[in-house]
């Protein structure tokens, strides 16, 4: 499939999901949360992290974050949350905007947070300065940057894939996920001199549960070759499901 037809492919199924998610109730995306909570804070990986990566949610259509954010704060893990700057990067070469994870400093600096415009409360350009950066294009010492144990995603749609196994997702068209795992991959590559092109970090999605695409419903998420494949999904009715390639668990 070429790139104008994958783009067209992606575009559809996220009109079809839009319209599917905005029909949820706000009683069963906050059920379903928790039940994803409830989940994650007993799965492993997670408890074991010291640095978590965790967007935060807008006000409906998926798994809200507050209270994982919470929890990883109240339990002493450093948390790290999405920030979109310019890439400073000439028209051409590159995106216009770039997402970086910055750490919160703790649950009064969470709080503080003010919303943007589609509801997500955002970090602040005034701070950055004061926070921890786990990789990217801001201003600082390297030498301080901080690797991530997971990183917990959003998304759209996943299904898993039938010929591997492994859970596919799609983004929101933005490509800022996968343009920051990319530089992760290699910013960690040449820190530790490893010849995986995959980040070393686990990477779960959260997600509600009709965003799980069946595989009798004659849906499938198109992926193309910069689409990062994921370690695993942790449902909004409390499974987890792991990718069969994945051997980072």
């Amino acid at each position: 499939m070429n790139t104008s037809a994958l783009r067209a492919v992606k575009t559809h199924l996220r009109s079809l999901m839009k319209e599917r998610l905005s029909k949820l109730s706000s009683e069963s995306i906050i059920s379903q949360s928790h039940a994803a909570f409830d989940a994650l804070s007993g799965f492993k990986p997670y408890k074991d992290a010291k640095t978590i990566g965790v967007y935060l949610s807008m006000p409906g259509c998926e798994i809200q974050t507050d209270p994982i954010v919470r929890h990883a704060l109240s339990s002493g893990k450093q948390v790290f949350v999405p920030y979109l700057h310019k890439s400073g990067l000439p028209p051409g070469e590159g995106p216009v905007r770039l997402m970086d994870m910055v750490s919160l400093k703790g649950i009064e600096d969470y709080e503080s947070l003010q919303r943007d415009k589609w509801g997500i409360p955002s970090v602040d350009s005034a701070t950055v300065h004061e926070r921890q950066r786990s990789i990217g294009e801001l201003d600082g010492e390297h030498s301080a940057d901080v690797s991530l144990d997971i990183i917990l995603l959003p998304g759209v749609a996943f299904d898993v894939d039938p010929e591997n196994g492994g859970i596919r997702r799609l983004g929101h068209g933005k490509g800022f996920y996968d343009y920051f795992l990319h530089r992760y991959a290699l910013a960690t590559r040449t820190e530790k001199g490893l010849s995986n092109s995959n980040p070393s970090v686990l990477l779960y999605a959260l997600a509600l549960k009709e965003q799980l695409l069946s595989p009798t419903s004659g849906e499938a998420v198109p992926v193309g070759v910069h689409d990062q494949s994921l370690d695993g999904i942790i449902l909004g009715d409390g499974q987890i499901k792991q990718s069969a390639g994945s051997t980072r668990d």
